[in-house]
């Protein structure tokens, strides 16, 4: 039984000691010069000279609802795809229907102005 569980032991093992082995190297031969620009907080690519009150446009929003759609479509159609002839034709029906119900959700953006590029 122990057998099973020692590859998964032994790739915990050299996962964590490589991580510590390069999160030492770093802070024994990184560099230690400190300036204003590399103590700011990264903001995933946004420039830190924006101020609080800053609100993103509803393009934005939209953009983000359509890749979980599609994101969520993909999760859920891979698997009956996989395997449709063992489901049969109740499968199919479902997955069409689910596919209408997204491109309800994908029309709504479109409607909405998520593909137009302008700024």
């Amino acid at each position: 039984m122990l057998n099973n569980y020692v590859p998964v032991l032994v790739f915990l093992f050299l996962g964590l000691a490589v991580g510590t082995v390069f999160t030492f190297g770093n802070y024994l031969l990184g560099p230690k010069r400190a300036s204003r620009v590399k103590q700011d907080p990264y903001e995933c690519g946004l420039p830190s000279e924006v101020t609080e009150n800053f609100r993103f446009g509803l393009s934005f929003y939209l953009v983000a609802m359509l890749f979980i759609l599609f994101d969520v479509e993909v999760l859920f159609l891979y698997p009956v795809a996989v395997q449709l002839e063992a489901f049969g034709v109740f499968a199919l029906i479902e997955t069409l229907l689910f596919s209408a119900l997204l491109m309800v959700g994908f029309v709504y953006s479109w409607r909405r102005g998520a593909l137009d590029w302008r700024k």
